[in-house]
């Protein structure tokens, strides 16, 4: 319990350091108190241990713990298990890494699982992942279905991390199909009802990503101060994939403004901290600007 709440304030050191103790502790037979806990307790561990792990600049650990931590549901065939271990790290990894068709698999299982077995919640969080990936795949009549239900979740009265869960990939969809303002809107409520934590930093990016796509340079703060205080924010976390992110969108910024030698001081050191993940979406646009920035497009 202390790792979780440690990952969702911010502090990734120690939510690893809990999640990792705690896993160590759990004994091959015991910790599986499903009753007691509602979920199993070694899967629980190992879903929130791959969002640190991918939070910290490790990917490939990060997808193989989601996976264990599916294939611990289902060797126990415990029900809100493999709901919560999809929902909570298989789904949102595999888009983090840029692996649609993984994140595609695991959200149909999400949903005729959630759909099977009568859980609202989880159903609504597999809407969430569906509809983001029916975007990135060019469906613009998502977009419509995705502006409605934004605006349902925006007028609920309680924002908790349900909320949270997917919102900074329903952002950015919208941003990519044309929908700014709808973006705009999920980002300015993420900010503005929660407290800071997890999030910030990525938040905080997308709505600099956003406002460049308004062309809105005389807006306050400016795009590159989004990136810099997101950049502060990742730093402060430990959080380096979401450093790498506000970096990327920092370096290209500064490479539109004529300003590709400070763009590479920038993100260069970052990148060169990754140990693994190479093939995954971010480092791959990484080292493609890295690239464009030291010898042209």
């Amino acid at each position: 319990m202390i790792g979780g709440a440690k990952h969702f304030l911010g502090d990734q050191i120690g939510a690893r350091r809990h999640l990792e103790q705690a896993l160590a502790r759990v004994a091959t037979d015991q910790g599986r108190d499903v009753t007691r806990f509602a979920t199993d307790v070694r899967m629980t561990l190992r879903a929130f241990l791959a969002r640190v792990l991918w939070l910290q600049g490790f990917p490939d650990q990060a997808v193989r713990a989601a996976d264990m931590s599916i294939r611990e549901a289902q060797a126990i065939g415990h029900i809100m298990s493999l709901g919560y271990a999809l929902a909570l790290a298989a789904c949102p990894i595999a888009l983090w890494v840029g692996n649609l068709s993984s994140a595609a698999r695991y959200t149909e299982m999400l949903i005729n699982h959630s759909s099977k077995h009568g859980l609202s919640l989880l159903s609504k969080f597999a809407s969430r992942f569906q509809r983001v990936l029916a975007l990135k795949g060019g469906d613009l009549g998502a977009g419509s279905r995705q502006r409605r239900a934004a605006s349902d979740e925006l007028a609920e009265p309680t924002v908790n991390f349900g909320f949270l869960l997917g919102l900074s990939e329903q952002a950015e969809a919208l941003g990519d199909a044309g929908m700014v303002a709808e973006g705009l809107a999920l980002i300015d409520a993420g900010i503005e009802q929660c407290e800071p934590g997890w999030l910030t930093p990525e938040l905080l990016r997308l709505k600099g990503e956003l406002l460049l796509l308004q062309s809105q340079s005389a807006a306050a703060p400016t795009p590159e101060e989004l990136f810099r205080q997101a950049l502060d924010g990742s730093r402060q976390q430990n959080a380096l994939s979401w450093e790498l992110r506000a970096a990327t969108s920092l370096a290209r910024l500064l490479r539109d403004q004529g300003r590709s030698a400070n763009a590479i001081a920038c993100l260069q050191p970052i990148y060169d901290r990754f140990t693994e993940g190479f093939d995954t979406a971010d480092l791959i646009t990484a080292k493609q600007l890295l690239n464009e920035l030291s010898h042209g497009p």
